[in-house]
């Protein structure tokens, strides 16, 4: 099939699609491109992959740095370990991605993203969003495409869709906004503290602009003659087996739901017991009854699916959920302050059944993230938020591994949720990481998170300019029938339509996050889920500062204490001194670490004070500029027949003759001085090659005084 490009007029800009150019085994194949920034994306179909109750979607997104020009560090010099924007990228395109495929479907599928070419204008994500889509259609996948997805971002006051690098970073908005002909589908943004309207109509803005790509699609799939997929659904061979499953235990089942048990581990219990006498039942049967040969799978998703039944519908018919709360009753909330001894600070917040342990760490500037191997512009990172959820957080055993795609997504969520509230770097010059342990979920651990760290960070004294609190909202949608639920928990996540996560502070959104278990939500209930979220968040935040209302007004003891200054950068290799003996001397003496930037920022950091304020006062007479008459206390280092050498700063030596050593005559160096004698010098001369000429003559007993105060 011969090579086609089709080109969309999109804002101002063109996207270009490639088809049938490359990888022709793949099962469907589109270079996406728009500006310089081009992304190869591909669908594949395999083999039913059989025992399994889920659709076996995998999303990979590779970046390589020749995208930029750039090549590898290290010692491989080639890809490795996907960085952190890599894994969310391959979320952000999954995310919108996998409730368009239908339940029914078991063939294995991978979609690959690969970004081939990054300018600084265009971002590579939603490019590989929308390339997804096309993708999909080109491999005649079952797929209730096509979908779209846009940026949105908000500089001076206006909206733009597919914002620059530059844009982004300087905006107050980085939303992306995925959807079909049919809604909206997903949605993901960091804002700096955004009113709930002014998101609202943000997400608006950004639907307009899916539904031109998504007609865009429609009309290119036309023209290329690939119909619709056929998304009828196979026969189901197990409808007799729910029938029977409905028989046998839907009665108990509606009742433990009726019941309205709070205690999760109780309520499963329950559940649990039921489906064993289920299988007792199927036991019982003659040993040829095909019932006896139904899997493990098939029984547990057959289960499952009626309990999603019976549970949603109490939702709907009385508007009461599975552990007897109202639709926006959020569970009792406890946090405490200072759990940990000897951390900078730290915090442990409780919503029902799900707990999480919070760390906050302050570090120097050393300690920043280094992103230059990454694809992307930013090159440091000073804000960091790492999120962990071991096994027995849910009761089960499993082996513990490095951090999956969800850890790295949890935390990055987080992570932008308090972002716009840290203190800009030139007014706490601390890096920051926060480390959550979810130590029990049931539901919502992102945003419980959020609400720990805000509190972990303030314990440990960050003057955060808002505390941040979170709430995950869920959704259960039956026809017309809308039911908006607040502070979902595990099995209303599961067994619901939505799981959408806000996070803001009382005077707006800096975090959301939204997926769909269907293929659309209405604007009208995306809005009503936002101000609904709202009041949760301040409830929360309520709760919250009940426990601590501001941040801690001193750090921690056991925090670095940092302490900035400037120094002309002509001075830099002066306090670095050959080879770094110079700022190895002054860290061995006072046992601070120092950080010089390229612009002569030097930061000091020290758990004492006064080994701060003494590398302070080396630095400071270390550059101080010298003038004749200055008065010095030094140290004599070395002599020689002619005099002594005497280093009056660290790393500046001048010599005093024997004839300035004394008002009287003096036959030897050594029957005036030793090396090792501290002396008070007076600067008598500096040369044409900047040498110091010093003196012990003619200065005042004041100077003298004044000069043995200022010795460090």
């Amino acid at each position: 099939m011969s090579a086609i490009e089709k080109t969309i007029p999109f804002f101002g800009r063109e996207i270009k699609l490639f088809i049938n150019k490359f990888a022709p085994q793949a099962g469907g194949c589109v270079l996406i491109q728009c500006g310089d920034t081009a992304v190869l994306v591909t669908a594949t179909k395999g083999e039913v992959r059989e025992g399994i109750d889920f659709v076996p979607l995998v999303v990979d997104y590779e970046e390589r740095l020749y995208a930029a020009g750039r090549i590898p560090g290290g010692f491989l010099k080639r890809e490795g370990k996907p960085p952190e924007k890599a894994i969310l990228t391959c979320r952000l395109i999954d995310r919108p991605l996998r409730p368009l495929f239908p339940s029914w479907v078991r063939e294995e599928i991978q979609v690959v993203a690969t970004t081939l070419s990054l300018d600084e204008k265009v971002p590579a994500d939603v490019l590989a969003v929308t390339g997804a889509s096309v993708a999909c259609w080109l491999a005649k996948l079952p797929f209730k495409g096509p979908m779209a997805g846009v940026r949105v971002g908000l500089h001076q006051d206006e909206f733009i869709i597919n914002p620059t690098f530059a844009e982004i970073e300087s905006g107050d908005l980085d939303l992306v906004v995925a959807g079909t002909p049919e809604g909206v589908i997903m949605v993901e943004a960091g804002a700096n503290q955004l009113p709930e309207q002014d998101m609202i109509e943000a997400i608006e803005f950004g639907y307009e602009a899916v539904e031109e790509l998504v007609k865009a699609q429609q009309r290119i799939m036309a023209e290329l003659g690939i119909e619709p997929p056929d998304l009828t659904p196979p026969p189901n061979a197990y409808t007799d087996f729910e029938q029977f499953m409905a028989e046998k235990a839907t009665d108990r089942v509606q009742a433990v739901i009726a019941s309205c048990e709070k205690d999760r581990l109780v309520r499963d219990a329950q559940l649990d017991a039921i489906k064993e006498d289920v299988k007792l039942a199927i036991e019982a049967l003659p040993e040829d009854h095909p019932f006896r040969a139904i899997s493990g799978d098939v029984f547990n998703a057959t289960f499952k699916e009626l309990t999603k039944k019976l549970m949603r519908r109490q939702v709907i018919e009385q508007n009461i959920r599975i552990d007897g709360r109202r639709l926006d009753e959020i569970r009792p909330i406890t946090c405490e302050v200072g759990v940990l001894p000897r951390v900078h600070g730290s915090a442990l917040f409780n919503r029902g059944l799900t707990q999480v342990l919070s760390v906050a760490t302050l570090g120097t500037s050393e300690d920043a993230q280094d992103m230059s191997d990454e694809l992307y512009v930013e090159e440091k990172k000073r804000y960091l938020h790492h999120y962990n959820m071991p096994p027995y957080s849910v009761g089960e055993v499993k082996p513990l591994r490095s951090p999956g795609r969800r850890e790295v997504g949890h935390g990055a969520l987080a992570e932008r949720a308090l972002v716009p509230v840290i203190p800009s770097e030139k007014d706490f010059p601390y890096v920051l990481r926060v480390v959550s342990e979810v130590l029990s979920s049931n539901g919502s651990t992102s945003m419980g998170s959020v609400c720990a760290s805000t509190l972990a960070l303030m314990d440990a004294g960050v003057p955060l300019l808002k505390p941040v609190s979170g709430v995950a909202m869920g959704l259960v949608q039956e026809g017309d029938e809308v039911r908006i639920l607040t502070d979902i928990q595990g099995i209303e996540d599961f067994l619901g339509d939505m799981d959408f996560k806000v996070a803001g502070t009382d005077t707006g959104i800096t975090a959301l996050q939204m997926d769909m278990k269907i293929t659309n939500i209405s604007l009208q209930t995306l809005k009503e889920a936002i101000y609904q979220a709202r009041a949760g968040r301040l409830f929360i935040l309520d709760k919250m500062l009940q426990t601590l209302p501001k941040p801690r007004p001193e750090l921690s003891p056991y925090a670095p204490r940092l302490t900035t200054m400037k120094i002309n950068p002509d001075q830099i290799g002066l306090v670095i001194g050959p080879g770094g003996k110079n700022i190895k001397g002054i860290i061995e003496e006072t046992g601070a670490k120092i950080d010089i930037s390229d612009d002569g920022t030097v930061t000091i950091a020290s758990t004492s004070r006064e080994g701060a304020r003494k590398a302070q006062l080396m630095i400071e007479s270390m550059t101080r500029k010298i003038t004749v008459g200055d008065v010095f206390l030094g140290k004599v280092t070395r002599i020689i027949p002619i005099g002594a050498f005497v280093e009056f700063l660290p790393g500046k030596e001048g010599m005093v003759h024997i004839s300035q050593l004394s008002e009287n005559r003096v036959a030897r160096v050594e029957d005036v001085i030793d090396v090792g004698d501290n002396i008070v010098v007076k600067v008598r001369e500096i040369d044409q090659k900047g040498r110091f000429n010093l003196t012990r003559l003619g200065i005042h007993p004041e100077e003298a005084a004044q000069a043995q105060a200022n010795a460090l």
